[in-house]
C-alpha cells in the first residue's frame, strides 16, 4: 500500500498512473477478482484522502487559532507596536499604536512618526532615531507625542533596530507606552509632597509665631518690669543724690565753715592788740595752721570720696588698696585683698566700675551684713576679669531684694547698672550660714605679650590688710 501523502498533486499523479495501468491490460480479461482488487485500492485511497483531509482541516485550524493569538498579542496589545524605516516612516502598525495617534491603521501606514512630535520633543526624537541605527541594543527615550486631533501625551519610545530588511529599506521596531497617567500621578505625588511639606512648614510657622508670641509677651513684662526698674532707679537715684548733697552740705557747713570761723577768730585776734607778744603770737599761729591742715585734710576726704586721684594716678589695685586700708580701719573690719596686676590694661571705664562696685559692695557689708571677715580679690579667668567680694555675714534673700518695687538698696541695682553698662555680668548669692558673695565680671583681651610687659613692672600683686 502506498505511503500516505498530505501533497494532492502528488496523489492525483498518483491516481492517473494506477488508472492508465488498470486500463492498458486489454488483453487481461476481466475477472471478478480483479474487480475486487481494484475495488479494494479505491477503497484504501478513499480512506487516504479522508485521513489527510482531515489532518489538512487539524493544520488549519491550528494556523487560525495561531493567527487569533497573534492578532490579540499584536494588535490589540497594551502597548502600540510600531516597524519604521530610517525616515521614521510607519511600515506597520498594530491597532493600540494608530489609536494611540488617533489615525486609522490603514491611514497611517508610511507616514512619519516625527510629525506626531511635540515642537519641545522633535530634537529629542530626531536624535533617538539617529541612535537606533547609529548603534547596536535597545534605546529608551521618554517624549511628548501630539495625536491626530492636537492633544497631547507623554510616551516611552523603545526601540531595537531589525537584522532583515523590508524591501531594500533598514527599519526597526518600535514600542510606544501611554505615560500620562503615570505622569499625572507623579505631578499628583509631587503636588502632594509639595502640601504636605507647605503643611509642615506652616506648622512650624505656627509654632514659631507661637513662640514668638509668648516671647514677645514675656519681653513685654520683662520690658515693663525693666521701666518700672528704671524709673525707681532714678528715683533712688535722685533721692540718694539729694541725700549725698544734704551730708556734703551738712558736713561743709558743721566741720569747713567752722574750722574757717576758727581760722577767722585767730586772725581777727591778731589785729587787736597793740603789742605784740612774739610767743603768744607764734603759739596763735601754730593753732590757725593746724586748723588749716584740718580744713584742707577734710577737703581731701571729700575729693577721695567724690573722686579718689589714686584711681587716676596710680591705677585700681592703690586705689582699692587705700580705700580698703582706711575702711578696714574706720569700720573695724578684716579685709584680705589679692588682685591681678594685668588688671591695669583695663579702660579708666571698667577700672572706675570696679573701684565703684567694691566700695558699694563694701558699703552694704557694713550696714548689712553684720560680717567679721571679707574677702576682696581680682583674678583673669578665661577672657574676663572677675572682681568678688565675699562676706562671712548674714544672708538675704536676692530675688526679693533686686526685684522689690519699695527698697532702699540702691547700690545693688546702681553696681549692676554699671557692670552691664561694660559688657559685663553682675551676680549674687547669698545663702544662709556661707555668707554672700558678690561678684562682677568683665571682658578682657586675652594677649598675654601685651599683658606681660606690664604686669611684670607691677610688685605685689596679692595684698592682706
Amino acid at each position: 500500500m502506498p505511503k500516505p501523502t498530505s501533497n494532492p498533486t502528488e496523489l492525483r499523479h498518483r491516481a492517473e498512473l494506477r488508472l492508465k495501468e488498470s486500463r492498458g491490460v486489454s488483453e487481461s480479461p476481466r475477472t471478478e477478482a480483479n474487480t475486487k482488487r481494484i475495488l479494494h485500492e479505491l477503497e484504501v485511497h478513499q480512506i487516504e484522502l479522508e485521513m489527510q483531509n482531515a489532518e489538512l482541516q487539524e493544520s488549519r485550524d491550528k494556523v487560525e487559532a495561531l493567527l487569533e493569538t497573534y492578532t490579540d498579542l499584536y494588535d490589540f496589545a497594551p502597548v502600540g507596536y510600531y516597524s519604521v524605516d530610517e525616515q521614521s516612516l510607519i511600515l506597520e502598525v498594530n491597532l493600540t499604536g494608530a489609536a494611540l495617534l488617533g489615525v486609522d491603521r490603514s491611514r497611517l501606514i508610511n507616514r512619519r512618526l516625527l510629525s506626531f512630535a511635540t515642537p519641545k520633543s522633535l530634537v529629542i526624537l530626531q536624535t533617538f532615531f539617529k541612535k537606533i541605527f547609529a548603534e547596536s541594543g535597545k534605546q529608551v527615550c521618554v517624549v511628548s507625542l501630539m495625536n491626530e486631533h492636537g492633544a497631547p501625551f507623554w510616551a516611552d519610545l523603545q526601540a531595537t533596530p531589525s537584522t532583515g530588511l523590508k524591501g531594500t529599506k533598514k527599519w526597526c521596531r518600535v514600542v510606544v507606552s501611554d505615560l500620562t497617567t503615570l505622569k499625572q500621578a507623579e505631578d499628583v505625588l509631587q503636588r502632594m509632597e509639595g502640601l504636605a511639606t507647605a503643611n509642615r512648614e506652616l506648622k512650624l510657622e505656627i509654632v514659631h509665631r507661637q513662640m514668638a508670641e509668648l516671647a514677645l509677651k514675656k519681653g513685654e513684662t520683662e520690658a515693663l518690669h525693666m521701666q518700672e526698674q528704671l524709673r525707681h532707679l532714678s528715683r533712688q537715684l535722685l533721692l540718694t543724690q539729694e541725700e549725698e548733697r544734704k551730708r556734703i552740705s551738712r558736713e561743709l557747713h558743721d566741720e569747713i565753715v567752722q574750722t574757717l570761723v576758727g581760722i577767722n577768730v585767730h586772725l581777727a585776734s591778731l589785729t587787736v592788740k597793740d603789742t605784740v607778744d612774739l610767743k603768744e603770737l607764734r603759739a596763735k599761729i601754730i593753732r590757725t595752721q593746724q586748723l588749716v591742715e584740718k580744713s584742707v585734710e577734710i577737703v581731701h576726704r571729700f575729693a577721695r570720696e567724690l573722686r579718689p586721684t589714686v584711681l587716676d594716678d596710680l591705677g585700681l589695685i592703690p586705689a582699692l588698696k587705700s580705700f580698703i586700708k582706711e575702711f578696714a580701719k574706720r569700720k573695724n573690719l578684716r579685709i584680705s585683698f589679692k588682685a591681678f596686676s594685668g588688671v591695669e590694661l583695663l579702660s579708666d571705664t571698667q577700672r572706675t566700675v570696679l573701684y565703684r562696685v567694691a566700695q558699694s559692695a563694701l558699703a552694704n557689708v557694713d550696714k548689712h551684713a553684720c560680717a567679721s571677715n571679707v574677702t576682696v580679690s581680682i583674678r583673669k579667668r578665661g577672657e574676663v576679669i572677675r572682681l568678688e567680694i565675699r562676706d562671712d555675714g548674714k544672708s538675704f534673700d536676692v530675688q526679693r531684694v533686686l526685684l522689690a518695687k519699695r527698697h532702699k538698696r540702691l547700690g545693688l541695682l546702681g553696681s549692676r547698672e554699671r557692670v552691664e553698662m561694660v559688657g559685663g555680668k553682675f551676680d549674687i548669692t547669698s545663702a544662709p550660714g556661707q555668707g554672700t558673695i558678690l561678684s562682677a565680671e568683665i571682658p578682657f583681651g586675652s594677649d598675654e605679650q601685651a599683658i606681660a610687659p606690664k604686669a611684670s613692672r607691677k610688685s605685689g600683686s596679692a595684698a592682706s590688710i
